[in-house]
């Protein structure tokens, strides 16, 4: 009989790279900024292994080192670091408050006009791939501010001050206000397969001339055609 196989996956080569259609908002010989759409993996995993950012960079640039990283179902900047000085650069003056990561989310309920969230955050203890709040967790904090709201819904803009995994689903959601169309901590719209959420805009020096980069990336139509229906814009209002 044929020697039973161990229970060992064999191990998978490194990502290779692959001619993916990447949007790019800005690039030179330091730093990219991709525009992710909804539905690209970041970085490879078991269940995704091909057509990921990290694929198509790797086709493009010879050592991506990716900055920010985005759920699978949220679209929006992506920067990316072309050496490991400048990534290391980019993470000081993260570190330092000197990246500013706004993003915009449709949600529902009525939130106040303005505000911050802070709350500490952790991994589920039931399920890993769920965040909590936990006051054991991390120190988080998600300043907001709406934008718009009528009928029972809002676009609002969030900067994150810290950034932790599910940050600003999870905060959202924790003052009764979810992300339409998050499945995972709200509830599924029928009009909408992804969450309703974009990485709208990066604030940050430049990792060598340190002048000062405003990086943006529009709502994709799906988005922007919900926010359009939300209603006239209390910000401009207020």
């Amino acid at each position: 009989m044929p020697e039973k196989q161990g229970g060992v996956q064999p191990r998978r080569p490194p990502p290779g790279p692959e001619p993916l259609d990447l949007a790019v908002i800005y690039e030179d010989e330091w730093v990219m900024a991709i525009d992710k759409p909804a539905g690209m993996v970041v970085h490879p995993t078991y269940k995704n292994w091909s057509g990921t950012l990290l694929n198509g960079l790797l086709a493009r640039v010879r050592e991506p080192r990716i900055i920010t990283r985005l759920d699978k179902g949220t679209s929006g900047l992506v920067l990316v670091a072309l050496s490991a000085e400048v990534h290391a650069q980019v993470q000081r003056d993260g570190a330092a408050g000197r990246v500013t990561k706004e993003y915009l989310a449709i949600v529902r309920g009525s939130p106040a006009p303005r505000g911050a969230i802070d709350l500490p955050l952790a991994r589920s203890p039931e399920d890993r791939r769920r965040v909590v709040v936990d006051p054991a967790g991390q120190r988080s904090r998600t300043a907001y501010e709406v934008l718009s709201a009528s009928n029972g819904r809002a676009v609002v803009r969030c900067e994150l001050v810290t950034g932790r995994t599910h940050q600003i689903r999870v905060h959202l959601a924790s003052q009764g206000w979810p992300i339409v169309g998050d499945r995972v901590y709200g509830e599924a719209d029928e009009r909408l397969a992804r969450q309703a959420l974009h990485a709208w805009r990066v604030t940050f020096p430049h990792p060598v001339s340190r002048e000062t980069l405003v990086l943006e990336a529009p709502l994709p139509p799906e988005l922007q055609t919900l926010a359009d229906r939300v209603g006239p814009d209390r910000a401009r209002r207020s």
